[in-house]
């Protein structure tokens, strides 16, 4: 009865959870906040929950030190939690510059601002903002203050990720005003919470570790068993061979592909980082014509077209209409010239659909609309050399990226201004009369003031070689292409071989595993390279962006694979496919692939961490989805009473059981690594955010698989399988659902 009741319990703390971050989206923070999260009967259900376990263990009499450890650990959890909701006061203060600040404000339950005394005084000494090297891009804030007691003052600073700690009441850099003379300082004090809470986390990180090898328990029992002696299962594979085709065309003017190449390895401010003209050359591109080439013309080529010959390039079909409302009502084909967005009668074709936009008209047809202006946009302000910021001037240390057109402040002398103002009007004469040595010259001095001139804003050697290879090679594309045909080619092999009535024992499956290994490792070492060219671009791991995340998901998937091999052949299928999928996902979806600098905030280490050791559990338990749709597929096609299904889904599931382990404990140490970072950067540990609700969500889900001493019915392989099927859904909503609906500050959309 107990144990109807504590897992009865436990489903409906995970709806409550779910339910809550859809309210949210409709009621806001502050609502769920009050009435959910924070509600008495929130906590109740919590309390009731951990009583209920000890209970149980105890009726259980559970012996296991790696068992106690661990489920003590969520206990303390939850106590430094409810402690911290008792005791706990946060709030923030805005002060401006030589002022000094008494008190802090707070929100209430009802949503009021109510103000509190500080227990010392603040002033605010300076304000600074650091940047990025020749760029607009915040690389820190940093506040100035002094801190003022009965007895004493003391100088420091506050900044982000590095906070500032007085007699138990912490400081944090938020905010700042908009004239750089004020700042917004987060106040937080937990004295007992955050102790409490903290010997939880070490708790769980210590008894996640122990129940992996402790020689006792389940997952050492699952190592030993004897299907991974025999190994699990066989495939083969097909090779698939792909070309890319393009179609000369001579309509329009343009530069020899090598000199337009060499007009794009020109430095250029752009996203707020210093990058080759090619990376620019190659978004606008891609923008306008949804590709990186155009009828065998390169980025280079087009880019630089548009640049000399704007008219006769405004005549060429490169601007892709997606919408289809919009083809439809205006007539226009899938890709049209810019000359067919003006009408001699009508003019611009637009104008009164853009204003009907901007009244709100937010429709379909409308949002396409103003996206294909916004394509039009970018050949206008090319034309006007507004995005061109190619010319650095450093002064006192600070390094400025000019356009031709900006205006220049008077310490730049006359000179350097007439080279800044003429030096493209010399390009455009030279490439419109064939001068295209003359024009190599004058690229090269451009490269040479470029370096002189931008101190070290100006990217390394190296970085701009990665970038130059990143730029030449769609990694994902040509990656999700190869992965996915070759996955489903070994999924129908695999599904043909286990659908025989008389076992397959040909030679040749050995030597066809072997071709199929080699292309997996081939494919993880090209998309390990394509990580690491990033990675050298910006400094900095490449974890910033959905776009990055997928492409590490990918990339553990067939690490893993490749690992593992050996005892399960099936495993590179797993591989193929579910890599696939994600740098699929990364190819089509409306993720940025384009590389920027990081938010400040997010320059710590634990961030690096705490979502590697994320992606890493995610990928894992994305094996444990397609081993029970394995398994599914299988029942269904050879029903119930097949020769050898038995032993294949049990096969299956202790291939998933080896995979779920590892990832719960993975999951466990991510989330909660990011409640350290997160306490560290801005004061509280845990916010209800729908990300790390539904995280929490995905960890307590798959945390019922483990149980299947309590949970006799997971024990069936079928059973099991379907559970992991359908659990998958939870990874889903908290990757893709929160990023692209429910929204919040862990959102990448």
């Amino acid at each position: 009865m107990v144990k109807k009741i504590l897992f009865a319990l436990y489903i409906i703390i995970i709806l409550c959870l779910g339910a809550a971050t859809i309210i949210e989206k409709y009621h806001g923070s502050i609502f769920v906040g009050k009435f959910i999260y924070s509600s008495w009967w929130m906590c109740a259900l919590w309390a009731v929950l951990a009583a209920l376990a000890i209970f149980y263990l105890l009726k259980k009499k559970i012996r296991r030190i790696s068992i106690i450890t661990l489920h003590s650990s969520l206990v303390i959890i939850l106590l430094g939690a409810l402690v911290t909701h008792l005791t706990s006061h946060s709030g923030f203060v805005h002060i401006r510059m030589n002022e000094v600040a008494d008190t802090y404000t707070y929100i209430n339950d009802e949503g009021d601002s109510i103000q509190s005394p500080l227990p010392f005084l603040v002033r605010l000494n300076e304000f600074e903002v650091k940047k990025h090297e020749g760029t607009d891009a915040a690389s820190d804030f940093i506040s100035h203050i002094t801190i003022i007691t009965t007895s004493d003052s003391i100088d420091t600073i506050v900044s982000m990720n590095n906070i500032y700690s007085h007699n138990n009441t912490r400081l944090y850099q938020t905010s700042y005003d908009d004239d750089c003379q004020g700042s917004l300082l987060s106040i937080n004090s937990d004295p007992v919470g955050i102790p409490i809470t903290y010997i939880g986390y070490a708790l769980l990180f210590i008894g996640l570790i122990w129940i992996l090898i402790d020689s006792r328990g389940t997952y050492r029992s699952l190592l030993r068993d004897p299907l991974l002696k025999r190994g699990v299962l066989s495939i083969s594979i097909f090779i698939s061979l792909f070309t890319f085709v393009c179609n000369d065309s001579n309509a329009a003017p343009v530069l020899p592909k090598e000199t337009a190449r060499k007009l794009c390895k020109i430095n250029i401010l752009y996203n707020n980082r210093i990058c080759p003209l090619q990376t620019y050359a190659l978004d606008f591109t891609k923008k306008l014509y949804g590709k990186r080439s155009f009828n065998g013309y390169s980025a280079e080529q087009v880019f630089t077209g548009f640049m000399f010959w704007r008219d006769k390039w405004m005549k060429e079909k490169i601007i892709r209409i997606k919408e289809v409302d919009v083809r439809e009502k205006l007539n226009l084909p899938k890709y049209c010239s810019g000359e067919m967005l003006f009408s001699k009668d009508r003019g611009y074709i637009l104008g009164p659909y853009l204003n009907e936009y901007l009244k709100g008209y937010n429709d379909k047809f409308h949002e396409g609309v103003n996206k294909l202006d916004e394509k039009l946009c970018l050949i206008m302000e090319l034309h006007n050399k507004e995005p061109l910021k190619i010319f650095p001037y450093t002064h006192n240390n600070e390094t400025t990226w000019y356009g031709p057109n900006d205006s220049y402040p008077e310490y730049i002398d006359k000179a350097q201004k007439e080279y800044m103002q003429t030096i493209l009007k010399y390009f455009d004469y030279e490439a419109h009369n064939n001068k295209l040595s003359d024009m190599d010259d004058g690229i090269n001095k451009l490269i040479k003031y470029q370096n002189t001139y931008g101190g070290s804003s100006v990217p390394s050697i190296l970085q701009l070689n990665a970038e130059y290879i990143y730029n030449d090679i769609p990694f994902s594309t040509i990656l999700f292409m190869i992965n996915l045909t070759m996955g489903f080619l070994c999924l129908f092999y695999t599904i043909y071989l286990l659908t025989r009535k008389t076992d397959n024992k040909s030679s040749s499956k050995k030597y066809i595993l072997g071709i199929q290994l080699w292309i997996m490792i081939i494919s993880f070492i090209s998309l390990t390279f394509c990580l690491c060219l990033r990675w050298v671009i910006r400094g900095t791991i490449p974890l910033s962006n959905g776009y990055e995340t997928m492409l590490v998901m990918a990339w553990i998937i067939m690490l893993v694979s490749i690992l593992i091999y050996k005892r399960f052949h099936i495993i590179l299928t797993f591989g193929f496919l579910l890599s696939g999928f994600f740098l699929l996902v990364s190819h089509i979806s409306q993720m940025d692939p384009q590389i920027t600098h990081l938010m400040p905030v997010l320059e710590s280490p634990l961030l690096t961490i705490h979502v590697s050791v994320i992606m890493m559990a995610y990928a894992l338990l994305a094996l444990t989805f397609i081993c029970g749709l394995m398994a599914i597929i299988l029942r269904l096609i050879r029903g119930k009473h097949a020769n050898h299904l038995k032993e294949q889904l049990k096969s299956l599931q202790l291939l998933s059981r080896l995979f779920l382990y590892p990832s719960i404990t993975a999951l466990g140490f991510g989330i909660f690594i990011g409640a350290i970072w997160a306490n560290i950067s801005w004061g509280t540990y845990w916010s209800w955010d729908p990300k790390e609700t539904w995280a929490l969500i995905t960890l307590m889900t798959y945390a019922i698989a483990v149980h299947t001493n309590s949970i006799p019915q997971l024990r069936k392989p079928l059973n099991y399988h379907i559970f992991m099927t359908f659990a998958f859904l939870t990874i889903l909503m908290t990757y893709f659902g929160v990023n692209y609906f429910l929204g919040g500050m862990h959102s990448y959309a």
